[in-house]
């Protein structure tokens, strides 16, 4: 896994070869019970997904994490903005409410100077005995709890792909 600074650490790149067609890791990313199954740091559950994926459709997410102040959940919506089937899928991101009424970063008690819209990018690429991923992640610094959260999302991602390939 690599990951590299872009526009002055800024954005969070994020390069993985996954042993797994690009067919799978699509489906991983635009299916809504399989999404839910590795995204999120450790630890955290996914009970909402809702996927509309095609240019202009919607999505919404309710991430959910156990604290030591009981359960906190966390609402993600956005548009996606391109949709190239086994090859390309951009997104955007922003914190909501459940009903996807985008919440500014300092309604959700993040730090100031935190952007309310965030871009994703997901590049699948064919490569000799499975698939190269480049995750990009615009507006989100490759220092931050967002990259460390990518980080173990995407270990899960690679279990959830061993698990599909023997089932």
């Amino acid at each position: 896994m690599t990951m590299n600074d872009d526009n002055d650490g800024q954005n969070l790149v994020i390069e993985r070869t996954l042993d797994a067609p690009p067919e799978l890791i699509w489906k991983m990313w635009t299916e809504p019970e399989h999404f839910a199954a590795w995204y999120g740091p450790g630890g955290a559950t996914i009970p909402v997904v809702k996927m509309d994926v095609r240019v202009g459709g919607i999505r919404l997410l309710c991430m959910e994490m156990t604290t030591s102040d009981g359960t906190m959940q966390m609402w993600f919506t956005g548009e996606y903005l391109e949709v190239i089937k086994n090859q390309r899928l951009v997104y955007t991101d922003s914190m909501s409410d459940e009903n996807g009424n985008v919440k500014s970063p300092e309604q959700m008690g993040m730090p100031e100077g935190h952007p309310t819209t965030t871009e994703v990018r997901v590049e699948l690429e064919h490569v000799s005995g499975g698939t190269r991923m480049v995750l990009t992640h615009l507006g989100v610094p490759a220092g931050s709890p967002g990259a460390a959260g990518w980080a173990m999302a995407l270990d899960k991602l690679a279990a959830n792909l061993d698990e599909a390939r023997r089932s």
